[in-house]
């Protein structure tokens, strides 16, 4: 369960309504940094740029501020990238503010946009399928050890291709196969009983979980999240009609 004793709150106050959000005391480098944005102005007048029903609305891009209709946003990011603070118990549910962040291919360590993130809206799963996702996660994380430790072992790979070694080859991968066993034993991805709970009852976007960093939750206005994510938007997801953040304060000031 999460600590709830003296989290951050802020207000946005959007086009559309307000909306308070608390922040993770657990993920103290994304809190600070968030408030850090908020004291600086950083989100004063950016637009939801980015809006897909029963997915996420997301929003932080500076450039957003004096975009032109149409235009192409999520590129730009204010400050400096955050590294990733992963919790078990931050999880995509519905209402969950997380970081928006570069691919893989390019920022393997899955840190943080500096500014940009989303408010996820999601949707409701039933048991089987959240099974299902379950071993898509699991065989996501063994693949991804399995090419680490290979890439380890890169120079050995090439010289028993040289020599034709099959069995050698073989024997070599089953090997990384029970390395990667036996570093994830107790440790692969999954939903605890709760967790599977508030993803069949409140909803959310589980798959992203390990993935992109959650660090806070909307307390109220979750209404006017769903409205803006019931917007019309162009074939880039922004809305055809700006949806700005007036301004963002903290709910103290």
């Amino acid at each position: 369960m999460l600590m709830n004793d003296k989290r951050v709150a802020v207000v946005l106050e959007t086009t559309m309504g307000n909306i308070k959000i608390e922040l993770y005391n657990e993920t103290p480098g994304h809190r600070d940094n968030f408030v850090k944005n908020v004291k600086e102005g950083a989100y004063d007048g950016v637009l939801f740029h980015r809006v897909i029903k029963d997915f996420m609305v997301q929003t932080g891009d500076p450039a957003s501020k004096n975009a032109k209709k149409g235009q192409m946003l999520g590129a730009s990011d204010y400050g400096t990238e955050i590294p990733a603070e992963f919790v078990p118990g931050c999880i995509h549910k519905r209402g969950a503010i997380a970081a928006a962040r570069t691919g893989d291919n390019v920022n393997p360590e899955k840190k943080s946009s500096g500014s940009q993130f989303y408010i996820v809206t999601g949707k409701k799963y039933n048991s089987q399928e959240l099974s299902q996702m379950e071993k898509s996660m699991q065989n996501r994380q063994k693949q991804a050890l399995f090419e680490s430790l290979a890439a380890g072992r890169r120079q050995e790979i090439m010289d028993l291709r040289r020599a034709r070694n099959s069995a050698g080859l073989q024997a070599l991968q089953e090997e990384l196969i029970k390395q990667t066993e036996d570093s994830l034993k107790g440790r692969l991805a999954g939903f605890t009983d709760s967790q599977k709970e508030l993803y069949t009852t409140i909803g959310g976007t589980p798959f992203l979980d390990g993935a992109y960093t959650v660090y806070g939750e909307v307390v109220e206005g979750m209404d006017v999240v769903d409205k803006i994510q019931l917007v019309a938007t162009d074939r880039n997801d922004r809305p055809v009609e700006d949806v700005k953040i007036i301004r963002a304060l903290l709910a103290d000031d």
